[in-house]
């Protein structure tokens, strides 16, 4: 029986890793009669891999697709593929990807030998993410998201550190409701058991999460949803920056495209008003200009200059240039303009402020 459980494992990666297989070359590479391997091929469709066959002097056999998607045979190098390119996508801010990316990671890592978990590592620490973060989102360590996501699935109270915005280090046993990717930056939900109520945690201030082997049965959480528990969290708290703007397209289509990130309501017909609270200005810059759509700033005036300077720079780099052969009398103005601001305020522990 262990021989056959192998022989169909066996037979499940190379009709995953090959479009289509002639009957006698799969025979050969299992070492059975072709009788022996029409009975494996039926046990998988039992298990509902949908295998097509092929009569014939050409015939065969082929993994189609079928209605859901069945469970995959990977070997090594694709499960290191698998999990760096999930860490990628979970490191970028992509609408929808970004959270499903690291419950698959939990999935993946959860079942990997040690031995590809320290290649995984070793890709991690010689590659540099090409991606849209600024300065103020600080970096989060793989092993600590896959750890607190895993405590989110299995319902699983968890110990851990949290650095407040002061540096003042806190010992936290919370029970851990879900992740959410906000902008460029991850939170968690959870129920503070020492203080008896709910929380957000940013992530990147969160160190040493210990599963505790202790289950819970999950509390209701007082918002819709963990996303919406976190932007009420965020939406009453002070920031360097409040952004307000009104853009010349109907308010459904701006919430498409940033509607995550802010507030947007209807203006007057065809217009929109959009509000943001943000830490610096490049962020709703870029926000504000993806929209396809003109707009106009109504505050704060270091947006307008910042934006004014970002124009001046993006016009002289369509205008005329020297030629190869000749160098300019006098060098190009410089960029002018605030440039990118920084500012700290004071924040609670367990949310961003």
């Amino acid at each position: 029986m262990a021989d056959t459980s192998a022989r169909t494992l066996r037979l499940l990666t190379l009709l995953q890793s090959h479009r289509f297989w002639a009957g006698g070359e799969l025979s050969a590479r299992l070492g059975v009669s072709a009788r022996t391997l029409r009975r494996d091929v039926d046990r998988l469709r039992e298990l509902g891999y949908p295998v097509e066959a092929r009569r014939g002097v050409d015939g065969g056999y082929q993994l189609a697709a079928g209605a859901a998607l069945p469970p995959l045979v990977i070997d090594d190098e694709e499960a290191v593929a698998l999990a760096v390119g999930l860490q990628a996508a979970a490191d970028n801010a992509v609408e929808g990807i970004a959270e499903a990316s690291v419950r698959v990671l939990a999935k993946v890592v959860q079942v990997m030998p040690a031995r590809l978990r320290r290649r995984v590592e070793a890709l991690r620490t010689v590659t540099v993410p090409a991606n849209w973060r600024t300065d103020t989102a600080s970096p989060i360590d793989p092993d600590a998201l896959t750890a607190v996501a895993l405590a989110c699935r299995d319902t699983e109270r968890l110990r851990f550190r949290y650095e407040a915005a002061d540096g003042a280090a806190t010992e936290r046993h919370a029970e851990p409701h879900g992740l959410v990717r906000l902008g460029h930056r991850w939170y968690l939900v959870a129920y503070d058991l020492t203080r008896q109520d709910w929380r957000t945690f940013r992530l990147d201030r969160l160190a040493a999460p210990e599963p505790t082997g202790a289950r819970f049965l999950p509390r209701t959480l007082p918002a819709a949803d963990a996303a919406e528990f976190v932007r009420a969290g965020l939406q009453g708290q002070p920031r360097p920056h409040r952004v307000e703007a009104l853009v010349e397209a109907p308010a459904r289509q701006v919430r498409e495209r940033i509607g995550r990130w802010a507030e947007v309501e209807e203006a007057d017909a065809g217009r929109s008003r959009v509000l943001m609270n943000a830490d610096s200005l490049e962020w709703p810059a870029m926000a504000l200009g993806s929209l396809d759509a003109d707009f106009r700033v109504v505050s704060p005036p270091e947006l307008a200059a910042l934006l004014t300077s970002w124009g001046e720079r993006f016009l002289r780099s369509t205008g005329p240039g020297p030629s190869p052969s000749s160098a300019p009398d006098t060098p190009p103005p410089p960029a002018s303009g605030p440039g990118p601001r920084r500012a700290a305020a004071n924040h609670q522990a367990e949310s961003e402020r």
